[in-house]
């Protein structure tokens, strides 16, 4: 290999490993370094079983195509390096031949999850934009005829002499008041957030005293908190609210038992609603319960949508938003025993006074 293919290799995006015919690993970049999370003197002469050892699928085909000699592609595949979480990735695989009759495979593998990610919640932002407008278009178009039902209810009451016809009129604005009400819930928080620098821990456990005697003794919380993370600058009504809301929708979701964990992380280069933030704060709400059906999953977000009776659908609607207002986003994963909702909000504004001239 010249220097140049070689240069041109170690500064590819692209992971490129390649293995011999008894599939041992004779050569990766440093793209594949990373995606393994293992250092060329680890992961060299090591067999692809071994670099994969719970993925005995993708090493059969390798083997198959060791045999065939037949090329395969295939888009956004799940794998897990390392024992971490899984990434997905394209993954191409070439047979080629090392100048005898010996057959290599030449394989490359490129992370296209935080692709996904961003696409998923650019649509996420934008889809919150349209329900937002739409319901402020229909819930100006029906308080004005309300506003005028309730006070036509009231000025009949003043004509009515028998008490018995007054209850009526009382139930109409009764009605009218929790219409009124509804409709200010799907609008959801209609104050500008007062930022300043918070203790994201003091916000999360206000909020752990105030749901604890609201939940049964058998729905247990739990907390995992990284004490190296720095202030954020945020709203702590607006958080502690968003917050009361996911932890409640988790305990609904338990019923009577199970666990939610309270977990915070930072996390480095993250886009959100297609700005670069060098560094972010991650909460995290999650709960041992059955998971979200997955014909529910992609409108968890919208006002109304709920898989409960007795629920009105607007603590997750509410919750996002008020995350948006204070310049972060809120994520879900579920799959039955384990729901995640990821409260996601920047913390640029630190880099942002180091670099101040002094």
């Amino acid at each position: 290999m010249t220097d140049t293919t070689h240069r041109a290799l170690e500064n590819l995006s692209t992971a490129v490993l390649l293995f011999d015919d008894q599939l041992r690993l004779c050569y990766l970049n440093h793209a594949a370094e990373v995606l393994l999370a293992r250092s060329r003197r680890q992961a060299l002469d090591l067999r692809l079983s071994e670099l994969l050892p719970h993925d005995q699928p993708f090493c059969t085909r390798l083997e198959n195509v060791l045999i065939s000699g037949h090329s395969f592609t295939e888009r956004e595949m799940s794998m897990a390096f390392g024992g971490a979480q899984p990434v997905t990735v394209c993954c191409m695989v070439t047979p080629v031949l090392d100048g005898s009759t010996q057959r290599e495979l030449l394989v490359e593998l490129v992370r296209v999850d935080n692709h996904l990610r961003i696409q998923r919640e650019g649509a996420l932002l934008a889809q919150h934009t349209a329900t937002r407008a739409l319901v402020r278009g229909v819930a100006h178009e029906i308080k004005n005829p309300l506003g005028g039902l309730r006070g036509a209810a009231q000025l009949l009451e003043r004509e009515l002499s028998e008490e018995s016809l007054k209850e009526y009129t009382r139930i109409i604005i009764g009605e009218a008041d929790r219409l009124h009400k509804l409709l200010d819930q799907m609008l959801g928080p209609n104050t500008l957030p007062r930022k300043r620098a918070i203790n994201i821990h003091e916000v999360l456990e206000r909020v752990h005293t105030l749901v604890r005697s609201e939940m049964t003794a058998s729905i247990e919380i739990h907390v995992d908190y990284d004490p190296s993370i720095p202030s954020v600058l945020a709203d702590p009504d607006q958080l502690i609210q968003a917050f009361l809301n996911l932890v409640r929708n988790a305990a609904q979701a338990l019923g009577t038992h199970g666990n939610i964990t309270l977990r915070t992380r930072t996390r480095r280069q993250v886009t959100i609603a297609s700005r670069r933030h060098r560094l972010v704060l991650q909460v995290d709400v999650v709960d041992d319960g059955p998971g979200i059906p997955a014909d529910l999953a992609p409108y968890i977000f919208l006002p109304m949508v709920t898989g409960r009776a007795d629920g009105v659908g607007f603590g997750l609607p509410i919750a996002q938003s008020l995350s948006n207002q204070n310049g972060g986003l809120l994520e879900c994963v579920s799959q039955p025993g384990e729901t995640i909702f990821s409260l996601i909000l920047p913390l640029d504004h630190h880099f942002q006074q180091n670099e101040q001239p002094k």
